[in-house]
């Protein structure tokens, strides 16, 4: 199932269930200090769920856009990004836990046609009510794990904010997938399976439904919220894995046509060299974030989310040149991701022109910066 197919689907069941279609926010908050780019579902709704304003609908499904800049060095292996988009349904007040894992069920296994016996669940350790619920929709107790804070409490998103404990959705992947295959494999397994410090990828965290009950404040302190909330978010990118049967998101179509387009403008192909293989994957996603970052109004620069652009687009620009593209490739690379993704975000063609512009003018930058390195070099060696 193309990745178009699978958003649609989700946005068209929650409509289904008399949620409001709501578009993406900018990956700038608006209104929040606290966040330096947007980087969940639940941050434009933030005054919704603390009841500081009034939400259009009680219901609400969005695509949104996401970037998490903890992850920019590990760009380049098969599974981190920094740009992604976050499928969610949002409950504010009207409905809990009982309904946000019926849906969840529902779509994944009469929607999607998963099959449920590949689903596992993680809850935090004092939800015995989640438990409860989870067994109502098809989960028995075996593959229900129960963790701490750590990995089943969200939030808040930024410094303050909305927060409660959370049941994830993890997924089967198979046998075709790295396992440790120990008796005690689950959900969040870090086994080294290899020498290469690999760890166990039989598991994979699909979904997260997060149950808001409470407003936490910059001082840590909580207080209930006025009335019990839903957030929830699922990675398109990892959903797209499952459904197109591969082995990791860059194979996705989300990608691969973009690594075909640098395939065609390169002397190199992908997947016959792991250090090129590198090269790709970091052109292809440093150059889908630059796009929605730029769209959005960020120039590259040397403080917060301005240098946040400028690490990635040079980036990017370091490894195209050791896969020999022309210059002008970034632009076209831009160009096709605009194309693709207009229909979804059409604030990417309203600026066009902007985003072409400033990829061009960062790469001028650059070169120059580089040639007066070199420059300083071959004088410190003379």
């Amino acid at each position: 199932m193309k990745s178009d197919k699978i958003r649609e689907n989700f946005l068209t069941y929650f409509e289904s269930k008399k949620h409001l279609r709501y578009p993406s926010s900018s990956l700038i908050p608006v209104g929040d200090p606290t966040l330096l780019l947007t980087n969940a579902g639940m941050v434009q709704f933030k005054s919704y769920f603390s009841g500081d304003a009034e939400a259009p609908s009680n219901i609400l499904t969005t695509s949104q856009k996401c970037f998490r800049t903890v992850d920019i060095d590990e760009v380049g292996d098969s599974t981190h990004l920094t740009f992604f988009e976050m499928l969610g349904n949002f409950s504010i007040g009207q409905y809990f836990k009982k309904e946000a894992i019926e849906y969840s069920i529902d779509f994944l296994t009469n929607v999607l046609k998963l099959d449920i016996n590949r689903l596992f669940i993680t809850i935090h350790d004092s939800d015995n009510e989640s438990s409860e619920f989870w067994n109502d929709a098809g989960i028995p107790n075996e593959r229900i794990y129960k963790f701490g804070s750590e990995d089943n409490w969200w939030g808040p998103a930024g410094s303050e904010g909305p927060c409660g404990p959370c049941s994830e959705l993890h997924y089967d992947m198979g046998s075709d997938f790295p396992a440790c295959e120990l008796d005690s494999c689950g959900p969040n397994c870090e086994t080294v399976i290899n020498e290469n410090g690999d760890k166990c990828e039989k598991f994979v965290e699909l979904w997260n439904l997060v149950f808001m009950q409470f407003y936490q404040d910059e001082e840590g302190n909580r207080k209930l919220l006025p009335a019990p909330s839903v957030d929830t978010g699922m990675g398109l990118e990892r959903l797209a894995v499952i459904m197109q049967g591969v082995k990791n998101i860059y194979e996705t179509d989300l990608f691969m046509s973009i690594i075909k387009l640098i395939e065609d403008s390169s002397d190199k192909k992908y997947y016959n060299n792991p250090l090129d293989d590198i090269a790709f994957r970091i052109v292809s996603e440093h150059m889908r974030s630059s796009t929605f970052l730029i769209a959005d109004g960020v120039i590259p620069g040397n403080e917060g989310r301005a240098y946040v652009l400028r690490r990635i687009l040079r980036r990017a620009i370091r490894y195209s040149d050791k896969l020999g593209l022309k210059e002008n490739t970034l632009t076209e690379i831009s160009k096709f991701i605009i194309v693709n993704m207009n229909p979804w975000y059409p604030e990417l063609k309203n600026n066009e022109d902007f985003i072409y512009s400033v990829i061009e003018q960062e790469q001028e930058k650059f070169s120059l910066v580089y040639q007066r390195g070199i420059s300083e070099l071959e004088n410190f060696f003379e």
